[in-house]
């Protein structure tokens, strides 16, 4: 295995495997993952079904799905589009904003074994993750 692919492997390990926060994060919140996801985006901003499919990665009658389960919890409110009636935005309500960043809070908790890292281990790795991140620079 090349260096590069063996790298690629172990952070794909570490934070899909071993440190996945997804199944917490459900668990908290007694929802999907997707719904969650869903939510961390309007909590970011009202949005049209539209820009949230493309957002979530589905298609348009599962978004509506989602967003009906995100409305019956009282989480997001659906209201019709000022310029067109047909369009619908998806907003967020403070009890949806509240669950957003309780999950927030949950999945971006870093893991104990990068927590032991030393500082210097530290700032060696986010300055590399900072070249994947951002691009050389």
């Amino acid at each position: 295995m090349s260096d590069a692919a063996q790298v690629w492997q172990r952070l794909r390990t570490v934070v899909l495997e071993q440190h996945d926060r997804r199944h917490e994060v459900c668990a908290a919140l007694g929802m999907s993952f997707i719904k969650i996801k869903a939510l961390g985006y309007i909590a970011k901003g009202p949005m049209t079904l539209t820009e949230l499919t493309e957002r979530l990665v589905t298609d348009r009658p599962y978004t509506t799905l989602v967003v009906d389960d995100l409305e019956r919890r009282g989480l997001a409110e659906r209201t019709v589009h000022p310029d067109d009636r047909r369009r619908k935005i998806v907003s967020i309500t403070p009890a949806g904003l509240k669950d957003a960043e309780r999950a927030r809070k949950i999945v971006g908790a870093p893991p104990e074994p990068l927590l032991a890292l030393s500082a210097s281990e530290l700032e060696t790795l986010d300055r590399i993750l900072g070249k994947l991140v951002d691009g050389p620079g």
